[in-house]
C-alpha cells in the first residue's frame, strides 16, 4: 500500500490537474508515480518539466533510458526499472541492451562511459573528479552532454526516491532487479 494518496485528475489539487491531463495524453493513462507526486503541484510541475526538457536534450531518449535503468537497479527501484525498461525499448533499445544497462554495462563504448559515470555519481554521492569527466569527453561527450547526463542522474534519483520511499505500486510490466539485496 502506498504511503501517500494516489490522486486522480478529479481528486488532485486543482493546480495539478492540467499537468495530469498532459501526462495522460502522453501515456494514455496517468502512471501511479505521477498520481503520487500530484499531491504537490510544485513537485509534479518540477518532475514533468524535467522529463519534458530532457526529452528534448542532446543525448537522446535511448541513452537517457539506459541511464535510468542502471540507476533504478542500483537504487533498487522496482517502479523505475519497470517503467524505463518499457520506455527504453520504445526508444529503440533491445531487451538485451536494457538488461545489460541494469548491470551498468553496454556494448557501445559511449553508452558504457555514460553508464559508468552515472553510476559513479550515484554510488559516490556526486564525488567525481576531473578524470571522470575527462573519460566522458574521451568517449565523445562535450560539456553540454556531460551536464545533461548529470541532469538525468538527478531526475532519476528524484523518481527513484519517490517510488521507493512512498511504496508506489508498479503499473508497468515488472522487471526483476539484478542487484543482490
Amino acid at each position: 500500500m502506498p504511503h501517500v494518496n494516489l490522486v486522480d485528475q478529479a481528486s488532485a489539487p486543482e493546480a495539478s490537474r492540467a499537468t495530469l491531463r498532459q501526462i495522460a495524453a502522453a501515456f494514455g493513462t496517468v502512471p501511479n508515480m505521477f498520481k503520487a507526486v500530484a499531491n504537490s503541484p510544485a513537485a509534479l510541475a518540477s518532475m514533468w518539466g524535467a522529463f519534458g526538457a530532457l526529452g528534448k536534450g542532446r543525448i537522446g531518449a535511448k541513452l537517457g533510458e539506459t541511464i535510468a535503468v542502471a540507476i533504478a537497479d542500483r537504487n533498487r527501484c522496482d517502479y523505475c526499472l519497470a517503467a524505463h525498461t518499457v520506455l527504453g525499448q520504445k526508444a529503440g533499445a533491445t531487451a538485451a541492451e536494457m538488461a545489460e544497462a541494469q548491470l551498468g554495462r553496454a556494448a557501445d563504448p559511449k553508452t558504457a562511459a555514460a553508464l559508468a559515470f552515472a553510476l559513479k555519481v550515484v554510488e559516490n554521492r556526486a564525488a567525481v573528479g576531473a578524470a571522470d569527466v575527462e573519460a566522458l569527453r574521451a568517449a565523445g561527450f562535450d560539456d553540454e552532454a556531460v551536464v545533461e547526463i548529470m541532469a538525468h542522474v538527478a531526475l532519476n534519483l528524484f523518481t527513484n526516491y519517490v517510488n521507493v520511499a512512498f511504496a508506489v505500486p508498479v503499473d508497468f510490466p515488472v522487471v526483476a532487479l539484478s542487484r543482490a539485496a
